[in-house]
């Protein structure tokens, strides 16, 4: 290498070409330095820089992050809903055509029954009737309604379920009849 320089330097003595190399080198020394510190200063305002662009991404990231997920929970829970009423429609078909009564068959039973309650009861009194009722046919009426109404709980029943429901709304025609009087004769869910 010092074979090299020489040739190159031509006519220039050892010392001047020493004195070449070092003040070149001193000079690539102090680019260094220079450059380093430049990166230096400029490396605090980029390094900044990148991190405020970096906030700015992050908040848009889980904006629509965010919308996303508010989109994918709304189908999510019309699915359920949708899936929901598809089971209990179902459901209440398959009860049907088991003859199990629905909630309005029930309740409006229940208030049949209270209506005729009341009739049989102001016929027992000696009160006119609130409907326009003969005295006999009221008390037919609210007696096939009352032993209709236990029929069909007995059809949705097991066959081992004691039948005293029709004697006790038979024996109870005679007396007063009132709504918990019919829920008594019920049997209790779980028998």
């Amino acid at each position: 290498m010092g074979k090299k320089l020489k040739e190159l330097a031509g006519g220039t003595t050892e010392n001047q070409l020493a004195s070449t190399v070092k003040e070149s080198a001193q000079q690539i020394w102090l680019a260094g330095l220079g450059a380093f510190a430049k990166a230096q200063e400029e490396g605090g305002k980029v390094f900044d820089a990148l991190v405020k662009e970096g906030e700015s991404i992050q908040s848009k990231t889980r904006k629509v992050t965010d919308q996303k997920l508010a989109e994918v929970a709304g189908k999510a829970t019309g699915t359920w809903d949708r899936l929901e009423q598809v089971f209990e429609d179902r459901v209440a078909r398959a009860l049907g055509s088991l003859g199990v009564p629905s909630k309005q068959d029930i309740d409006s039973l229940s208030k049949r029954v209270v209506e005729l309650s009341a009739a049989v009861q102001a016929l027992t009194d000696g009160k006119p009737a609130t409907r326009s009722a003969a005295p006999k046919t009221a008390l037919k009426t609210a007696t096939k309604t009352v032993e209709n109404a236990a029929g069909a709980v007995a059809a949705a029943r097991p066959a081992t379920r004691k039948p005293t429901v029709r004697k006790a709304v038979a024996a109870k025609s005679a007396a007063p009849v009132t709504p918990a009087d019919v829920l008594n004769t019920l049997p209790k869910s779980g028998e």
